[in-house]
């Protein structure tokens, strides 16, 4: 039966994560944690991660947008190692009032740039890139943060899944090489990551139809909502943690 619900939820997961591009952990993480406990539920969640971005970039891959995941992920990865220790130290409540802060000014930034028909250009998803790399010390997901940067760089629907969806898979990547190297990673672990990242998969081709027929503008309107919970549930988070 915790098979059966976790497949369920990842399903869900999946679908609502293909389409907007982020939020497949913050569905799915508490269901493994409450499953498998805290501890075993990050390294199944950074292999089920890694199964739902190659699902995403599988789908669009004639749509990335390479030269923004080399110049974004160049630094990038680096700085995710560098940051994990300084981060650490920092009160996490600062941090979630930090980020749901980020979530919400990323919605009227957008609609300026949008409105003044400006879009980040490509060098500074370098810059960017090191910053978000630096964040990933301390935050499970770095997905409602990188969208409505690639937003703001131009990409909408397929283009801006796939390429966020490359960018994603190199930092769970590093995560669970780092899980293997600490022996956090035995076999049983990985067989519930593959469980759970298997609902995950699937989800994201069923999205790819949903994203077909949605367009430019309710697209942008989704990733609006979505900025604006996701804000609102990190300063929850602050307040009530």
């Amino acid at each position: 039966m915790i098979y059966a619900f976790i497949l369920v939820v990842g399903l869900i997961a999946g679908i609502l994560g293909g389409i907007v591009g982020t939020g497949t952990s913050i569905m799915l993480l508490p269901v493994l944690a409450y499953s498998f406990g805290p501890k075993q539920a990050v390294p199944i969640m950074a292999i089920a991660a890694i199964m739902a971005n190659m699902a995403r970039i599988m789908a669009w891959w004639r749509d990335i947008d390479w030269r923004a995941v080399v110049v974004y992920s160049l630094p990038g990865i680096p700085a995710a190692a560098l940051g994990a220790g300084t981060l650490l130290a920092l009160p996490s409540g600062f941090v979630d009032i930090a980020i749901g802060a980020f979530f919400i000014l990323m919605i009227p930034f957008r609609r300026w740039m949008h409105a003044r028909h400006f879009t980040l250009p490509l060098w500074s998803l370098a810059v960017i890139g090191a910053a978000m790399g630096y964040l990933t010390g301390i935050v499970a997901s770095t997905g409602p943060m990188t969208v409505p940067i690639f937003v703001s760089y131009g990409l909408i629907r397929g283009p801006l899944l796939g390429t966020e969806a490359a960018v994603s898979l190199a930092v769970y990547i590093s995560k669970v090489i780092t899980f293997q190297r600490l022996d956090a990673l035995p076999p049983d672990i990985i067989f519930k990551g593959l469980i759970a990242g298997s609902s995950l998969f699937v989800g994201a081709f069923i999205a790819k139809r949903v994203v077909m027929r949605i367009n430019a503008a309710n697209f942008h309107h989704l990733m609006e909502a979505l900025m604006l919970v996701a804000g609102l549930s990190m300063f929850w988070s602050a307040f009530h943690g």
